[in-house]
């Protein structure tokens, strides 16, 4: 006999909420917070101590080189980080021991570095756009909050492709996601914006 628990759609199994630096945080459809509502986030640290990550998915109708003093001959779009000190600059690339002071993450991809680095290989025409994200702001967690938002089954916790992670995978990249995951998660991106709509 079937159980009513056997088919709630917003209890996350266990195994998909293992956080490590390198995985990804989907939220789940209807995540009140304001930043991050149907959101994608990239953990770039998780210890005991806490978690950073960036929202990969909410680009802001900014440029860099219209916000950032040293970067006039970078056209991309800023993107929203997250929450936490929205006035700091953060950066991801693929650029690996080239950028002194880089922390690997994941794959090819590592997190900061010197700036002055990345503003002279930008002003030299050395990087190009799918090497760099920048981001205003972080998402973070003191100890134990992202297991707590876990357990209220906030997120489902999932590996992502390299190439996802340094181009933000479009608009629609928090639904593309969830629809090619092989669980119950499926059903998450077909859900209206708000549950009173049908």
């Amino acid at each position: 006999m079937n159980t009513i628990q056997e088919f709630d759609l917003f209890s996350i199994l266990p195994e998909d909420k293992i956080a490590e630096k390198g995985k990804v945080l989907i939220s789940e459809p209807f995540l009140a917070d304001t930043f991050f509502n149907r959101s994608i986030v990239f953990l770039t640290e998780h210890t005991p101590e806490g978690s950073v990550g960036f929202i990969l998915n909410k680009k802001l109708d900014l440029k860099v080189s219209d916000t950032i003093d040293g970067f006039d001959n970078w056209e991309e779009n800023l993107n929203m980080g997250g929450p936490v000190a929205p006035d700091t600059l953060h950066y991801i690339h693929t650029l690996g021991e080239a950028i002194p002071g880089s922390v690997h993450v994941y794959r090819d991809i590592y997190w900061g570095g010197e700036i002055d680095t990345v503003r002279k290989l930008i002003s030299f025409n050395r990087i190009k756009p799918y090497q760099i994200r920048f981001f205003l702001g972080y998402s973070g967690w003191s100890s134990g909050q992202l297991e707590r938002e876990l357990k209220e089954n906030s997120w489902v916790i999932v590996q992502v492709n390299p190439e996802m992670i340094m181009t933000g995978g479009g608009p629609d990249s928090w639904r593309k996601i969830l629809k090619g995951l092989n669980k119950k998660y499926r059903a998450w991106a077909d859900f209206p914006q708000s549950p009173d709509m049908n």
